[in-house]
Formats: C-alpha cells, structure tokens, sequence
C-alpha cells in the first residue's frame, strides 16, 4: 500500500473515521456501501492496525500475525455483508497440555475426535467422570453461544432481555453472577483440567479465578461464544488477509482511506463536526456529520478534550518464533504436529496459575510464568515462503499470562528478557531438545524470536496500559449511561468504534458493525 494513499480532497464527509484499524474499515465498508461520503484518517502508512501480517524478521519470508493471530468473534454476517475474499480454517486440534505425572512425561490432547478425546481423559485421570463433565461444561457454553453471539450486531438488550434469551439459569449463573472459579472447582476435580479451563477467562486479564470484579468472566464469556461455537480459528493468510480485505471492500465501495494523517483534534457542536489532522506536508481540516473514532477511549478524550478514563492494564507476554523444525516432546505418546496444531498449554495447571496472579499481584514475576503457544503454519502453510516449507519451518506465537505492564515499569528490557528466558525454560521442561536448538536465524545471523510486553504494546501500538482490549471487557447487554448501539459517547455525534465499546475486544468488527448501524439509524431518522 503506497504511503499517503488516499488524498482526502474535499473538505465535507458524512462520516469521518478516525483509524484505519480492522474495525474502523468494517464501518467505513458499511458506511460506503450504505452510500454515504467516508473518510478514513490513519496515523500510520499503512491500515490494518494490530491486525496485520508483517515479516518481523530480516531476509525471512515468513508473514506472521504479529499482535493478533486467531479469529473467533467476527461475525460471519459482516463476511457475508460486505462480501469479503476472506476465509478461515478450523484447527483439528483444540488443546495439547503437557505433564509429569508419577514421574513420567505425559499431557492431555483435546481433539482428533470424541474418541480419542476421551481415551486422553481417561489416561491423564483415571477414569470417566472428567471427560463428561468437561462434555457438560462446553455443552452448556455452547448453548449458551449460540443465544449470545447473534446479539452482538444488534441493539444492545437489556440484562434481563438477555437473561431470559440465554433461558438457562445453571449457565447464567455460572458465566454471570458466580466467579468462574466456583463453577470450576464444582464440576472438575483434576488440577490440570481446572486449569485447562480456566485459561480462556485470563487471556489478556489480570484476575484470579475468585475474583469479585467478575472480569475473568467476561473474558471466559467472550471466548466461548464466539462464532455462536467457540472455536478458535486460523485466517487464511494470516490476519492481514483479513484487513487487506476489509481495505479493498471500503475502498472500492467509496470511501476514502488516507494513510499518513494523524487526527489531532474533534470540534463538534452534537450535530456538525470538524476533525483537525497532520501530515508530513502540515495540517488540514475534514468536516463530517458524524465522526467514529477507532481507538481507545483514552486517545478518544484527548481527540475531544474530555477527561480520560484511567487506563486499563495490560498483562500478557507476546512471543512470535520461527523454527528450523518443531522440538520433539519429552510425551512420546503424541505428535509434536498435533501437540502445537492447538493451543499448547504450559505451566496453566489451575494451582500455578493462582500461583502465578499471587506472586504478580505481589509485585513479582510469576516463577513459573504461565503460557500457551500456537503453530499458524501448521494449519495455514501458505504464510510461509516456499524456500521455508521445503525445509520444513514452522511458526509458534506464544502468549503469557499474568505479567501486568507494573512489572515492566522498573526496566522493561530487562524484565522482558528475565521473563521470556523462564517463560522459554517452562516450556523446555517438556520437550526433548531444548526450543533453542530448533530457532531459525534471520539474515543476519540472529535466532528468529521476538518479545512485546505491555509496555511495548502501549509503545508501538497506542495501546493505554498495554492492554489488548483498550479497556476491561464488558458484559454484552446495556447498563446506565450506555447507549442503543454501545458505541455512543457524551457527544451526539462522535461514536466509538474501537475494542473499548461496548462488545469490543478482540479481532471482530463488532464495534466497527454497530457504529455504522448507529450511524445509518440516525441519518435515515
């Protein structure tokens, strides 16, 4: 994409989007096909935001999703609607978590069928009864999914609308009024399987499973339901085939996509507005009726100049890796393809992980930080160059848990560095070679693994606080002071559209969907 692109030309938009993030182009697509007049100002030379596809390390032809790298909450409707040449594929594999039990390596494999499944249960527990609790546990989320997720992209409901939608007081109780950890601990017995559990209520979120605040719950919520399913899946090459899409739906709908333009300030007067932004070449002045602003809510109050909220903060340790091979696993029993084509859960038994938000809460790295790691080339190859897939390279993204932005704040090199070597050395205790006898090298001779900490993220990324969601996630119906859509602000006409709305977080389009229906009601009205 061709720095500067889109010169916005004429002064006056009905709509002027300020990111050119994957939300702000699903809005500005909509917007466009609807027939209106669309800006889309971008800081940056290229759009996409944090869900895009670069080649991190130097003369690597490996295209990785850097920030971002599976897809759950997009809904297939905005697919479908805004006719994108996107696709995804579903992981044969759902999870592969490692052990020693009696002084033996094994682990838990989920997935490959229900046979199987069961037959990993059984080995790791003994017996029958956690397999089938397991089964009840996501039968009863996946109910529960498909009540929830077709909401997302309509009107906000109330708690009780959605109460009576979701019609299952065991799973209302368990996802929204309980936290997570009692419903844990009342079905399942076997730590690891706890633990296996309850990762997806601390991906991102700094909370123990007990936690009053309800805000691992959230976070479990918006995991389970996605796709009306759950799954997790892979985006056909990588994330930015994603946003690459969404640019060209916008851009050959008729919106205007204009990298390189920083917006610096919004007047609006609730019925008119004026967005200020900056280039290389100085400053200029869009008009719009309506004004999105795809962001945090932070970067959102000081475009407008109202008080910020306080930031929310990150906590999570990002890792991409390019390997000459996959290491061989101290678990004979499976194959490393299968073991990383999942989630590879290390060091997540449901004790280290309170350990772990204890020793963080307490100011420390966790000493057995906590993580899970993916291999995106196992599924989709085509991310790789052909040189990398005729030696047999594969990827691995690694995510840490429970390792809040404070910990950085003293010396972020050095905690980062301190934290990637134990976070690397749980993960060798389970393999038969060490990781970094299997890492690639760039051109310059440099192993291929790169780290982002919160710090990092707030740093390159905009970010507050490092956090991926922009903010806490928010139960999916309305509460006072939030709007029809969930995307409103105190100004009438200034919408958020970013991850900090109302059903925002992750990779989904969601707030970039409602912001343009909020948008479309008000002009038709």
């Amino acid at each position: 994409m061709p720095a500067h692109e889109g010169d916005p030309g004429r002064r006056a938009y009905d709509v002027v989007i300020v990111g050119g993030g994957h939300n702000g182009l699903v809005a500005a697509a909509y917007l466009a096909r609807a027939g209106r007049s669309v800006l889309v100002l971008e800081r940056l030379e290229h759009t996409g935001g944090a869900a895009v596809s670069t080649r991190p390390f130097t003369g690597v032809d490996a295209r990785l999703s850097r920030y971002s790298y599976l897809v759950s909450l997009l809904p297939s409707k905005i697919v479908r609607d805004l006719g994108l040449d996107f696709r995804v594929q579903r992981r044969t594999i759902s999870s592969y978590t490692p052990v020693e039990r009696g002084g033996r390596a094994t682990g838990l494999l989920v997935g490959g069928g229900e046979a199987r499944t069961r037959e990993a249960f059984a080995r790791l527990t003994g017996g029958e009864r956690e397999y089938e609790a397991w089964q009840r546990f996501y039968g009863m989320t996946g109910r529960l999914a498909e009540r929830v997720f077709p909401t997302l992209t309509e009107p906000l409901p109330t708690r009780g609308e959605l109460r009576r939608r979701v019609d299952d007081e065991e799973a209302w109780r368990a996802l929204f009024e309980e936290p997570v950890g009692v419903a844990v601990e009342e079905r399942f017995t076997d730590d690891l399987v706890r633990g296996v559990v309850l990762t997806d209520a601390l991906i991102g979120t700094f909370a123990d499973a007990h936690d009053p605040s309800l805000r691992q719950n959230r976070c479990l919520l918006y995991h389970v339901i996605g796709g009306g399913t759950g799954a997790w899946d892979v985006p056909v090459g990588g994330m930015g085939a994603l946003t690459d899409a969404l640019a060209d739906a916008a851009r050959s709908a008729g919106a205007v996509l204009a990298t390189g333009h920083e917006a610096v300030r919004i007047d609006t007067d609730g019925r008119g507005a004026e967005v200020t932004y900056r280039t290389a070449d100085g400053e200029g002045v869009a008009a719009a009726r309506h004004v999105l602003v795809n962001a945090s809510p932070q970067a959102l109050a000081a475009l407008t100049g109202d008080a910020p909220p306080a930031p929310a903060e990150g906590a999570q340790l990002k890792v991409n890796m390019l390997l000459e091979r996959l290491p061989r696993l101290r678990d004979t029993s499976v194959d490393p393809r299968e073991a990383f084509a999942g989630t590879f859960h290390i060091a997540e038994g449901y004790a280290q992980l309170a350990t772990a938000h204890a020793q963080a809460a307490a100011g420390e790295l966790p000493a057995a930080p906590p993580s899970e790691i993916y291999c995106h080339s196992l599924t989709d190859p085509t991310i790789l160059g052909p040189d990398l897939v005729e030696r047999g390279c594969q990827t691995l993204t690694l995510f840490g848990l429970h390792t809040p932005a404070r910990l950085f704040a003293p010396d972020n090199d050095a905690v980062r560095e301190d934290l990637l070597k134990a976070t690397l050395a749980q993960l060798d205790a389970h393999l038969a070679e060490p990781l970094a006898d299997c890492l690639a090298t760039d051109a310059d001779g440099r192993p291929c693994i790169e780290a982002k900490t919160p710090l990092d993220l707030e740093r390159d990324l905009g970010l507050p606080g490092g956090n991926i969601f922009h903010r806490d996630l928010a139960w999916p119906y309305a509460q006072d002071g939030v709007g029809r859509w969930g995307v409103e602000t105190p100004h009438a006409n200034v919408l958020l559209c970013g991850a900090g709305a109302v059903r925002g977080g992750g990779v989904s389009g969601v707030p970039g969907h409602n912001a343009a229906m909020a948008v479309l009601e008000d002009l038709a009205g």
